[in-house]
């Protein structure tokens, strides 16, 4: 039986080209649908799966391990540990040492130096690449290292930057739209009163109630209390904060700032600016909040919770499954490039002395720090889109009605669940078939053991026991591995290229008393022209789309062939059509489009 089984097995190897990887077959039972199975269907085997006994099935699926010894491609690579309390990552230590199969097409054509060069070459700001500590002379002379681009985001944020209303619109719909969460109680730490912000609240009622009412929201950098700031160059003091920001929906519904204190501890060196304050304290304030967005935006919501943990889901997914498993034909378009983009970034862009350090108040080690202490907020329900905005209490569209990131996520996560359910229901028949599938199982357990570093607190699952909480979890992958690194990579030109709204560093330390704050010594605070050019040249290179990009919905590969998978890929196309036709119609004349969840701009993956 054994002998016969590996002899149809290498008969099929043979004549479909599969990849000689293989050594030993194992049976992946395709359920009732198995009549409209692809190449296996002309084999009728009976052998032993993972159900108990033997039994006759028509159009089974062989799965098969690498011949080092029972795992997939990646087996001889495994994990290690960049850096301590991170996600576990590839064991690689540059791109040239990944399997060939995940490697970039072209190894050049990511080489982040070398991008990140040309890109101030083709913004013509390479001339000031090298001038670190000359400061600028005061807002106007940024505008020699901008590329002003008619009519576009960036162009609106550089006329209306100091704008209330523009501050806090990016809160919902700039490139960091996933910290701001609706107050339901004023921190003790933040000793802000009624009569500090009566003349921002627009109801007639005290601070207390507008908070009852839900109309105050809330960001706390309370993330970046202690990290340290970037001392790789000693002649440039660097420095952070960690503010909170208190926000209020105003009757026309905007989200407008109405207090900024700068450190988390209250006391007289550490004052609560306000709106009414002296026009450059208040902007000061606000600068401070947009660079510690920055920041948290930089290493956490796109590094952490996009490029880390898609490489973690990438790992586990070449470890685990075998290349004719139908989870790994759904998974492997969006890990495309994910772990040789992150190996890149780890040989180029975050390690020690790398690019990172040249203009961010977070190298030098800072960004290693704020990854440590946000693995402890990293949950499995935090990458569930639509509990990740009701935890906020973010959900009422009535409420918030201009919250266009939650408008249009909602819609992807539905259309992306609707298709993975689509898919699990033609391979799996019931609950049981998911228990009992070893290799999905063996992948969720990589990922919790080793990407997720077996913590409970993580929520993530160590197994799965339905077909439901598989459509969920396989919706996770795709979502964040597409449309999540979408909403947070692709806008980052857009709201980052002005630097006064997104420095990289700050060269003074944050205010401590009121009243003081000259415009020089907000330029003089401001990041010099060296690290602006350095920081411009890296927004516009990370902001750009692949040569030959796939965007959401393409699967030109064609690891399915089987007619009902190819009917539900068709019907996820339309899905993702009618998304994009939604989002233009809303987008027709609006002065801030918000298109960044636009499906026809989703790449299938993190390769940027």
């Amino acid at each position: 039986m054994r002998s016969s089984l590996l002899t149809s097995f290498y008969a099929l190897v043979h004549t479909y080209h599969l990849p000689p990887l293989c050594c030993k077959p194992s049976l992946w039972y395709k359920g009732p649908q198995a009549s409209h199975c692809d190449a296996w269907d002309t084999a009728k085997l009976a052998a032993t799966g993972p159900w108990e006994g033997s039994q006759n099935l028509t159009g089974c699926m062989l799965s098969c391990k690498v011949l080092t010894g029972g795992g997939h491609i990646l087996r001889p690579h495994g994990w290690t540990e960049w850096n301590p309390g991170f996600p576990l990552s590839i064991d690689a230590k540059c791109h040239k040492d990944l399997p060939r199969d995940i490697q970039f097409d072209s190894e050049k054509g990511v080489d982040f130096v070398l991008n990140y060069s040309k890109a101030m070459e083709n913004l013509f700001i390479n001339r000031f690449m090298h001038m670190f500590q000359s400061s600028w002379n005061d807002f106007a002379d940024f505008e020699k290292i901008f590329v002003k681009i008619s009519n576009t985001i960036s162009e609106r944020v550089m006329n209306h930057w100091q704008e209330d209303l523009m501050f806090g619109y990016q809160f919902l719909n700039g490139c960091n739209p996933v910290l701001i969460r609706r107050c339901t109680k004023l921190p003790e730490k933040l000793p802000v009163t009624t009569e500090m912000v009566e003349c921002s609240l627009e109801r007639q009622l005290t601070l207390e109630e507008e908070v009852e009412q839900g109309n105050i929201f809330i960001v706390d950098f309370e993330l970046l209390d202690g990290i340290d700031a970037n001392k790789t160059d000693p002649c440039t003091l660097q420095f952070l904060a960690a503010p909170i920001c208190l926000l209020y929906k105003n009757r026309a519904n905007k989200i407008v700032p109405i207090a900024i204190q700068l450190n988390q501890v209250p006391g007289e060196e550490n004052p609560i600016f306000l709106p009414s304050d002296a026009k450059y304290d208040w902007l000061l304030a606000k600068i401070w909040v947009r660079s510690s967005d920055f920041h948290v935006h930089q290493t956490i919501t796109h590094l952490l919770c996009t490029h880390l943990v898609s490489e973690v889901f990438g790992i586990a997914m070449y470890r685990q499954l075998p290349a004719v498993h139908p989870i790994f034909k759904l998974l492997v378009a969006h890990v495309r490039f994910t772990i040789a983009i992150n190996t890149k970034a780890r040989e180029q862009l975050i390690c020690e002395y790398g690019l990172f350090d040249k203009a961010n108040a977070t190298g030098g080690g800072g960004h290693v720090q704020m990854v440590q202490k946000a693995m402890r907020d990293l949950t499995y329900p935090s990458l569930c889109f639509p509990e990740a905005i009701k935890a906020r209490g973010m959900d009422s569209t009535e409420d918030i009605p201009y919250y266009f990131y939650r408008d249009d996520g909602l819609l992807v996560w539905e259309a992306i669940k609707t298709f993975t359910a689509d898919v699990v229901n033609i391979y799996y028949e019931s609950d049981q078939v998911v228990v009992e599938d070893q290799e999905l199982q063996d992948f969720v357990k990589d990922v919790y053991v080793y990407g997720m570093r077996g913590k409970k607190a993580s929520g993530f699952p160590k197994s799965l026991k339905s077909r439901e909480q598989l459509c969920e979890y396989l919706t996770v992958v795709i979502f964040t591995a597409s449309a999540q690194h979408a909403a947070v990579n692709f806008g980052q030109y857009d709201w980052c290229s002005w630097i006064p709204n997104a420095p990289p560093t700050m060269r003074a330390p944050p205010p401590t008393a009121k009243g003081i704050v000259t415009i020089e010594q907000i330029v003089d605070t401001l990041p010099d022209r060296g690290r602006s050019c350095w920081h411009l040249g890296a927004v516009w290179a990370l902001s750009q789309f692949q040569e030959n990009e796939l965007y959401l919905g393409m699967y030109p590969e064609e690891h399915f062939i089987e007619k009902p998978v190819k009917e539900a890929m068709a019907r996820f196309r339309k899905n993702l059509d009618a998304i994009v036709s939604v989002i233009a119609e809303r987008n027709k004349n609006k002065k801030l489009p918000y298109y960044y969840l636009s499906p026809d701009r989703i790449p299938n993956s993190v390769a940027i």
